[in-house]
């Protein structure tokens, strides 16, 4: 009598390294262009057993709430280390990121494919809602401790603070300069500083 059994460790290997190559190529290259033959092509040694996704749609949306896991996470722990909620908002703009590869969440929003699927649209909004909020968090609390002046909206300014960052990304890519990046996140922490208390 045979059956397909239960999944072993090599099955669940190769299962890991489909989740995390898909990771690497919406990244690189979005939603629409990766092909199962690439994804696979790409982590999957040949021979191995690849248990199968029912659907491409399937593989990409467990990668893209894997990487919205990864990126709160790590963001988190950024900002929780920081010393001060003034301190933590510069570390978002100071984050080390490489400005020609663009944010994995933001370049997913140029694709319409991701936009007219719930599954991936989701998980990406929700991200950068996420963030535009802890953000927000820190600017209240900063001027709450009388660190920041009270005449701005910490809602507009923290939506601000993560356009700047994804709009460096953008013009870092056209540009092929990482100085480009560099640049605009250097501008943000002038406009930043801006709105710090004088009294």
């Amino acid at each position: 009598m045979t059956g397909s059994g239960p999944r072993g460790p090599s099955s669940e290997g190769s299962r890991e390294r489909l989740v995390e190559a898909t990771r690497e190529l919406l990244w690189k290259l979005g939603h629409s262009s990766p092909s199962p033959a690439d994804i696979r092509v790409r982590r999957c040694r040949a021979g191995k057993h690849v248990p199968p996704f029912p659907t491409k749609i399937n593989l990409a949306t467990e990668a893209v709430q894997r990487n919205s896991v990864a990126l709160e996470g790590a963001l988190a722990t950024l900002l929780d280390e920081a010393t001060s909620p003034r301190d933590g908002v510069r570390s978002y703009l100071n984050k080390p990121r490489d400005g020609q590869k663009g944010c994995r969440f933001g370049r997913m929003t140029l694709n319409n494919a991701v936009l007219e699927e719930d599954r991936l649209h989701t998980p990406v909004a929700n991200s950068l809602t996420w963030y535009r909020r802890r953000i927000e968090r820190l600017l209240v609390d900063n001027r709450q401790a009388g660190k920041r002046r009270n005449d701005f909206s910490a809602e507009a300014v923290a939506a601000t603070i993560v356009a700047i960052v994804q709009g460096a990304y953008v013009l870092a890519r056209a540009d092929r300069s990482r100085d480009s990046f560099d640049r605009i996140i250097e501008g943000g922490l002038v406009l930043l500083s801006g709105l710090e208390s004088r009294t």
